[in-house]
């Protein structure tokens, strides 16, 4: 499908609830239909064809599918709500529920390849500007689970989430992942449970700044010492169980859309404004592969062990590293962005181009008191407003909602490719962490 230019207008968090449509674009809006319904009854063999008559209905309607299960815009739906909700109300357009259900039990490599169908959706929405900003600043939105959680975390100070725990102490929401058996590799639980705690430590009016580190690992090979992250869980993959939905959307729109652009609680025009932005400070042991070192790319203050290093093996694995094609360049250059993500190549903290990455490189024994440092540092009251303003300089939302959307369609392919499939299975024999061990 190639993407037809649509001009992008200004944008507002109110959106006016649609009118009846003309006539001419309801008669082609439901023959459209018709016609979709037929894609529904192609099978596995003719998945192309499928896909293709799928492709050319959102062209054209992607923001009517978009408006109408969203009753004009009043409703807001998650991404695995959304789906659900345009499956149902457009036969054909989507895999059905139990379609997508019955794929998620298989094995990587059995499954029919349903999230490419889903990727071909969300492409679409986010290319159309009024559908694709009003899901972005839908998933800026607190999760249920946060919001459940949000009274007793106050009372409290302090939430085990199971991945992730969180602990706001002297006005500092502490995050630490804490999958200690995988090396904080990420699947769909932890994303789950990381978003919960950005939503947490945003809501709450007695956090300052937020500060994310990793546990203390008992895998063999690093037990007792911390590590920041893994990356993606190759275990988890292989499985089945890294999901477009779940983890590979959830995880830009979700909790490192929020780190960077700040939570969002209400309509624009309210008052108080209804965004909540903190300062955000990481602090790496080990290492940070893959999605760990994304993470760096939307924090305010990175800090570093200097036998730590930084890594973006996705290409190697076969897959894209989320927004990090976007997001690296500003601060490496293109030639060191490429070097890194096309060719693997390691940063370590010790390395003269590691300053482009990370601000500070301490001892391992000296990297407590570094983290304190820095906090006393971004404590003063006009800094989340300045790293608001410096985030909304240095990255434009249009371009990041048009870049998620060929990612959309980019990793849901990438996943049901052969030499993912291959690759992933080399590394779960490698380790018993189901990741890829550094070596």
């Amino acid at each position: 499908m190639t993407d037809t230019p649509m001009p992008d207008t200004p944008m507002t968090d109110t959106y006016a609830t649609p009118g009846p449509r003309p006539r001419e674009q309801r008669a082609g809006l439901a023959h459209a239909r018709a016609a979709l319904r037929h894609a529904a009854d192609l099978g596995p063999a003719r998945a192309d064809e499928r896909r293709a008559l799928r492709a050319a209905f959102l062209a054209v309607h992607a923001d009517a599918v978009y408006a109408e299960v969203t009753e004009g815009y009043a409703r807001r739906l998650r991404l695995a709500e959304l789906a659900e909700s345009v499956g149902a109300a457009f036969p054909g357009l989507l895999p059905t529920p139990a379609e997508l259900a019955a794929d998620q039990r298989l094995p990587q490599a059995l499954k029919e390849g349903h999230e490419i169908d889903l990727g071909i959706f969300f492409r679409a929405v986010l290319h159309a500007p009024t559908a694709g900003r009003h899901l972005m600043r839908t998933m800026l939105r607190p999760t249920p689970r946060a919001l459940e959680l949000l009274s007793t975390y106050t009372a409290v100070g302090e939430a085990d989430l199971g991945s992730v725990r969180i602990e706001r102490r002297d006005g500092v929401a502490r995050l630490t992942m804490c999958r200690d058996d995988c090396l904080n590799a990420e699947d769909d639980r932890q994303v789950d449970d990381m978003e919960t705690a950005v939503d947490l430590a945003l809501l709450d009016p007695a956090v300052e700044l937020c500060v994310l580190r990793g546990g203390v690992m008992t895998h063999p090979r690093y037990r007792g010492r911390r590590v920041f992250s893994a990356g993606i869980n190759l275990k988890s993959l292989h499985a089945g169980g890294i999901s477009l939905t779940g983890f590979l959307l959830r995880r830009e729109l979700g909790y490192l859309h929020k780190i960077w652009s700040g939570l969002r609680t209400g309509e624009d025009g309210e008052w108080p404004p209804p965004v909540r932005t903190k300062p955000w400070v990481a602090a790496v042991d080990g290492f940070a592969i893959g999605g760990g070192m994304q993470l760096l790319l939307v924090f305010d203050h990175v800090l570093a062990a200097s036998d730590a290093y930084l890594s973006l093996p996705a290409a190697q694995e076969g897959i894209v590293p989320g927004a990090a094609n976007f997001r690296l360049a500003r601060y490496t250059g293109p030639r060191l962005a490429r070097q890194i993500i096309l060719e693997g190549r390691r940063i370590h903290a010790t390395d003269p181009e590691a300053h482009l990455l990370v601000d500070e490189v301490h001892p391992p024994e000296e990297l407590d008191q570094a983290v304190e440092d820095s906090i006393a540092r971004l404590r003063g009251q006009a800094v989340a407003a300045n790293r608001k303003m410096l985030n909304a300089a240095e990255e434009d939302p249009d371009a990041f909602r048009r870049y998620l959307a060929e990612f959309s369609l980019e990793q849901a392919q990438r996943l049901y490719s052969a030499d993912v499939l291959t690759k992933v299975d080399r590394f779960t024999t490698k380790g018993s962490a189901g990741t890829a061990p550094p070596d």
